[in-house]
């Protein structure tokens, strides 16, 4: 479990010091060194890789953690080695070829609204074959328990290139073409130091004696293709939609209201690489009262923190949009809605490590698609009449009705709730607090006001955790560090 615990500590380091890389470069530096429609087509192509990467991977990242452990003699692993990586090339070199054969029809479908987006086909498809690759050669490096360095590549890596491709285009010393073609040079190398990395933990011996078991390993992979899609479709596939209705200057405008909204997810991911392992060492033991206990704890835990994250970024939300020009405050309503989505999320809990550790994994994803298909109609109708806020509403009602119904079939299945009289002393709390602050004005620089708010609401919200105990969790915590 030390192991665990260690990776687990840095890759939580590692992943807070990407976000306040990726902060710096969506607030800062994109919205000051490439012009809004520059902006928005990097939105696009990013996001349309994203999209594109799940279906590219074959579902191969997930079924190479889940399966490698069992192969124990060499020429088994191997042959499941071979497997997992000439895969994806079943469904690469099609897409590749109909992208060659169909190419001028994909960039005028794309295109219909914005004619700067048709040149960059390609871009698209070699950014994501890139990130499929890459994340099959990071699941073989943490199938060697070595998650660290693959982390870094994924979190702060390509962020501190964008950051240096973006000066480079500042001080004229390359173009924005030459930029955008840098971003996919950056994936690729990306790609290829990772490759090296899980080679030389073990490198791959070719051999085409393919495991007993193949065929089921095939029909898991492309189960997972579907839960892999439909998550991200669920994160991914407005801005791709806001392309294809309206000005792509309204991509950028959304993707830094989405990042802004994001901040809130981050302890979410944080906590879930520790609890996972837990939730399925307790399911194993079918230990329904450690069950329940986990659930209550770790979505009030994430309720607390998330609900503080929330209040301080809709009460400084004003100031943060002073410091951006004013076409981005469009989005002000975009992070009302998707953080409050977001908070949606972190109540969850555990419920996630419950259903992908539980017999019922087919169902959430087959759950999933169903409403990744919702997500996309929901944005066909929407985007075109109401716009960012159109994107929003569609992104939270698609989020809403699939967090409800996974709490309705942990309820249905396992006879528990996420919910306790804690989260609505905490809910009570920050409605009071959120109140208090939202119409307090300070006549400073934003950034010293977004400063002295946020102090003022975590001293005395930290206050009031401690003082009444609302979670034990917390309250132990803050014990020890008020202690030292």
């Amino acid at each position: 479990m030390g192991i665990v615990l260690k990776q687990s500590l840095n890759n939580t380091i590692i992943t807070y010091l990407g976000f306040a890389v990726g902060a710096v470069n969506t607030l800062f530096l994109y919205t000051r060194f490439l012009t809004d429609e520059y902006y928005g087509l990097v939105g696009v192509i990013l996001s349309a890789s994203a999209v594109l990467m799940p279906l590219l991977a074959f579902g191969v990242p997930n079924t190479l953690v889940k399966y490698f452990s069992g192969f124990k003699d060499s020429t088994h692993k191997n042959g499941f080695l071979t497997l997992m990586l000439v895969l994806p090339l079943f469904l690469i070199l099609p897409v590749a070829l109909i992208s060659y054969v169909a190419y001028d029809a994909i960039g005028n479908f794309l295109a219909k609204e914005n004619p700067i987006v048709k040149g960059y086909v390609w871009y698209i498809f070699i950014i994501g074959m890139s990130m499929a690759y890459f994340e099959i050669f990071y699941a073989l490096a943490k199938v060697h328990m070595k998650s660290i360095f693959g982390n870094f590549l994924k979190e702060v890596f390509t962020r501190i290139g964008v950051t240096i491709l973006l000066i480079m285009v500042y001080f004229n010393w390359i173009s924005v073409d030459t930029f955008l073609i840098s971003l996919v040079i950056l994936y690729i190398l990306r790609m290829l130091i990772m490759k090296f990395y899980a080679y030389s933990l073990q490198m791959p011996v070719l051999s085409f004696k393919f495991p007993a078991n193949t065929k089921t390993i095939i029909q898991y992979s492309a189960l997972i293709i579907l839960g892999g899609s439909a998550a991200v479709v669920l994160l991914e596939v407005d801005k791709v939609m806001i392309n294809q209705f309206i000005k792509i200057e309204n991509v950028a405008y959304y993707s830094v209201a989405i990042f802004i909204a994001t901040v809130i997810s981050v302890p979410s991911r944080a906590m879930h690489q520790i609890v996972y392992p837990l939730t399925a060492e307790i399911l194993t033991k079918n230990d329904t009262a450690s069950l329940k206990n986990l659930y209550h704890r770790s979505a009030l835990t994430l309720f607390i923190i998330s609900g503080l994250l929330y209040l301080l970024i809709i009460v400084n939300l004003g100031d943060l949009y002073l410091l951006l020009s004013d076409d981005y405050s469009k989005g002000f309503f975009v992070v009302l809605l998707i953080g409050l989505a977001k908070v949606y999320d972190a109540i969850l809990g555990n419920n996630n490590a419950i259903l992908y550790n539980s017999d019922y994994y087919k169902m959430l994803l087959i759950l999933g698609v169903f409403l990744a298909i919702i997500t996309i109609l929901f944005n066909m109708w929407l985007i075109p009449e109401y716009e960012l806020i159109g994107a929003a509403i569609a992104s939270f009602s698609a989020i809403f009705i699939y967090n409800t119904l996974k709490i309705v079939f942990v309820k249905v299945r396992f006879g528990i709730l996420p919910f306790s009289n804690a989260m609505l002393k905490v809910l009570l709390v920050l409605v009071l607090l959120g109140v208090a602050f939202y119409f307090i004005t300070i006549p400073f620089h934003p950034i010293l006001s977004i400063s002295i708010k946020s102090i003022l609401m975590i001293v005395f919200y930290t206050w009031v955790l401690y003082r009444f105990k609302l979670s034990e969790d917390v309250s132990g915590v803050l014990h020890k560090f008020f202690k030292k």
